[in-house]
């Protein structure tokens, strides 16, 4: 298809002003995907969804793996920040980008992020097997694979913004929730292969088949890409981008997650800690100083001066806080305290991304249908906090259905709370910053995400580690047998240090079992404190839902 054949008529030209938006700029925003052909139609949607399938099945199939990766890279002190760093790139690269595809259109900026995600997927794959030297830093396996999983979180995360962006492109908010199940239904097949997928490469092959499974993904995805999803470039758009805010949200974001990172290691008054705190701060001030300032802002202000938008991203914020706490960790669970193969695991976990894909594409219906969305997010988060909240009661004698009927519980409150406030931003936006609302929607749920797994994964470590000192203490455990006990992943080791340390006596044999149950319940401790945190930050977002003013969705 040539470049004349993708081209549609450009629309008659319309005021900001007279859309509802407060720029005096005249914007023919973009020549038509309203006018779509039948054909151009299903070709854009079907790239859409490949693309939305290649970031998707990456975020269902590394879960399970995580606790064979960081017992095998002997990365548990940094075992959130393999997901802290993908959600960091993504939620900075996500707003930049989806703002450079309002200006210069959306194919390009897909294409090039998803070549740019394969490439960095490669990598993710081979940490460990590759030199690595970065001056004054071990760079080991697990640090290797934080710095490839930050790289491809730039790509997922421009995939996740554009794509989003490109529904709210060609489709009115009231008919915008039934089209979003197509998109769900990508998300629900994600659902059912990833967990499964990502247990069984590690179980037969090696967890770094997780990240290379997503070359032949991507490359069937960026050919439709290629073919079927049309240029269509914004007219009378001011050209330019927000650097300097690009280069302040960065810098706000980076030294935030490194403090809550050492905090939890050097103590939260360490001089490193508070300065890096106090940077954060400096730069997020200096950042919305910036975006008040410039043209074309990468979050623009007059986007957080709508109510509804700034109910919708705080309950985005606590929903997406509460979703990675129990994505992070309840594998976890399952394999070091149940003792359930990586397999089985996947299997178990798909109970959580089925039910929420399931949930999502009915909440999209029933809101297209009825025009409601207040009540069913109600519900939503209602069941996000009780399936979180008996999460946290869960201990080494629950039975494995147990937590899968929990994790069902916490799944379908997420599918049903997630599409309605996207929804709710996209219907309150001018129409000419689509790609900016998403994007906010979407920078909302990733700094969310990026701030519960730093926080969850500093508490993890500082309970886990709490609890195992009273033990070690009482024992009189030996310094380098200690610093093995750090690590609870790795336990089917730990058992044989063990018992090469205290020798086949009866004494010892009972040391060895007393120490491993210590691991296991240390680690409930630790679990269950997350779970906890997470339904309370459910039920702020129920209680924020409250003050939402249902409004009827745009028909036009």
């Amino acid at each position: 298809m040539g470049e004349s054949d993708r081209s549609e008529p450009v629309l008659p030209t319309v005021s900001a002003a007279a859309a509802g938006g407060n720029d005096q700029v005249s914007i023919v925003e973009k020549k038509s995907f309203s006018n779509l052909s039948r054909g151009q139609l299903i070709g854009t949607i079907v790239g859409l969804q490949l693309a939305l399938l290649l970031a998707a099945l990456d975020q269902t199939i590394v879960a399970t793996a995580m606790p064979r990766i960081i017992a095998q890279l002997n990365g548990f002190d940094r075992y959130a920040w393999v997901t802290t760093a993908y959600l960091l790139t993504s939620t900075a690269s996500g707003p930049i980008f989806a703002r450079i595809s309002d200006i210069y259109g959306r194919k390009w900026v897909l294409l090039g992020a998803a070549i740019f995600f394969l490439f960095a997927s490669f990598l993710c794959g081979a940490s460990g097997q590759m030199p690595l030297e970065i001056p004054g830093c071990n760079v080991d396996g697990m640090s290797q694979l934080i710095i490839f999983r930050g790289m491809q979180g730039i790509g997922g995360g421009v995939i996740m913004a554009i794509v989003f962006s490109a529904i709210g492109d060609i489709f009115p908010p009231a008919e915008r929730g039934k089209y979003m199940g197509l998109f769900a239904g990508v998300w629900g097949l994600a659902s059912m292969i990833g967990p499964t997928l990502g247990g069984w490469l590690t179980d037969h092959w090696s967890w770094r088949w997780i990240f290379y499974v997503n070359l032949p993904v991507g490359l069937v995805a960026i050919a439709v890409l290629y073919f079927a999803f049309l240029y269509i470039k914004p007219h009378g758009v001011q050209r330019k981008i927000d650097y300097w805010g690009a280069l302040t949200l960065v810098g706000f974001l980076v030294p935030l997650l490194l403090g809550l990172t050492f905090g939890n290691s050097e103590g939260w008054t360490s001089a490193r800690v508070i300065g890096l705190l106090f940077a954060s701060a400096t730069i997020f001030v200096a950042f919305a100083i910036i975006e008040r300032r410039v043209a074309e802002p990468i979050i623009p202000p007059r986007l957080l001066a709508i109510r509804d938008i700034r109910l919708a991203i705080a309950i985005l914020f606590c929903a997406s806080i509460s979703m990675f706490d129990v994505i992070l960790f309840a594998p976890l669970f399952l394999q070091s305290v149940l003792g359930v193969g990586a397999t089985e695991a996947g299997v178990l976990f798909a109970s959580l991304t089925l039910t929420m894909s399931i949930a999502s594409a009915s909440s999209g219906q029933l809101i297209s249908r009825f025009g409601h969305y207040k009540l069913i997010a109600s519900v939503g988060l209602s069941g996000i906090a009780a399936g979180l909240f008996f999460l946290s009661q869960l201990d080494t004698t629950s039975n494995a259905l147990a937590l899968v009927a929990l994790l069902a519980l916490t799944g379908l409150g997420l599918g049903l709370v997630m599409p309605v406030f996207t929804l709710t931003i996209q219907n309150a936006a001018p129409q000419n910053m689509i790609g900016a609302a998403t994007a906010l929607s979407q920078f909302c749920r990733s700094i969310g995400a990026t701030l519960g797994a730093a926080i969850m994964g500093a508490i993890l470590q500082l309970r886990y580690m709490e609890s195992l000192k009273g033990v070690i203490l009482e024992r009189s455990v030996p310094a380098e047998i200690a610093s093995a006990l750090s690590n609870p992943a790795r336990l089917s080791e730990i058992k044989l240090i063990l018992a090469a340390a205290y020798g086949e006596s009866a004494t010892g044999r009972e040391t060895v079992v007393y120490l491993i149950e210590h691991i296991k319940t240390s680690l409930v401790f630790a679990l269950n404190g997350v779970f906890m945190l997470g339904a309370l930050v459910a039920l702020l977002g129920l209680i924020i839902n409250f003050f939402v003013e249902e409004k009827k969705l745009r028909s036009r």
